[in-house]
C-alpha cells in the first residue's frame, strides 16, 4: 500500500503525517507514509488544497486533518480488510 501526505510541510501536513504513520502501525500495515513537498508533485496529483492524503494514488482527504477514525476506515478500505 502506497501512502503519501501532500503539504508544504505546514504544522497541519506534519501532524496528518504522524497521525498516519501511527495509525499505519496500530493497523499492522505493510506501509510506508512518503511525504510529498513539492508543489508540482501536489498539483499534478490534483490536489489545491493541503495537507491531503492519497493511499494508492486516490486522494482520500485534501485541506483537512481527518479524524483518527476516518483515517482507520481509508487505510482499512485499500487493505481490503
Amino acid at each position: 500500500m502506497k501512502i503519501q501526505v501532500l503539504g508544504t510541510g505546514c504544522p497541519k501536513c506534519n501532524k496528518l503525517s504522524e497521525l498516519t504513520e501511527r495509525v499505519a502501525s496500530d493497523l499492522g500495515l505493510d506501509s510506508k507514509v512518503e511525504k510529498v513537498t513539492d508543489i508540482n508533485a501536489i498539483v499534478t496529483a490534483g490536489v489545491m488544497m493541503t495537507p491531503a492524503l492519497l493511499v494508492d494514488g486516490q486522494v482520500k482527504v485534501s485541506g483537512r486533518i481527518p479524524s483518527e477514525q476516518e483515517l482507520r476506515s481509508f487505510l482499512t478500505e485499500a487493505a481490503g480488510e
